[in-house]
């Protein structure tokens, strides 16, 4: 397995755990490995929730970006 690869899952683990946990959060439900984040606030836990999937999306680009190529142009 390649770092690009690593790079991938950890990204897309991120963006579907952070969409799991704000969806389920919608519903009154929690993951139970997350309940830590609520603690601060409600707000505090929502924008944790919604930073994990934005970073999770950013780790996914940055991962499958051929850095390589976009210098030579």
């Amino acid at each position: 397995m390649t770092r690009k690869n690593l790079f991938a899952i950890i990204g897309f683990s991120m963006f579907i755990i952070g969409f799991l946990a704000l969806v389920l959060m919608m519903v009154g439900v929690k993951l139970s490995f997350l309940t830590w984040i609520d603690a601060p606030g409600r707000l505090f836990g929502f924008i944790a929730r919604l930073l994990m999937i934005i970073v999770g999306i950013m780790i996914i680009y940055f991962s499958q970006t051929n850095w390589r190529q976009e210098e030579a142009i």
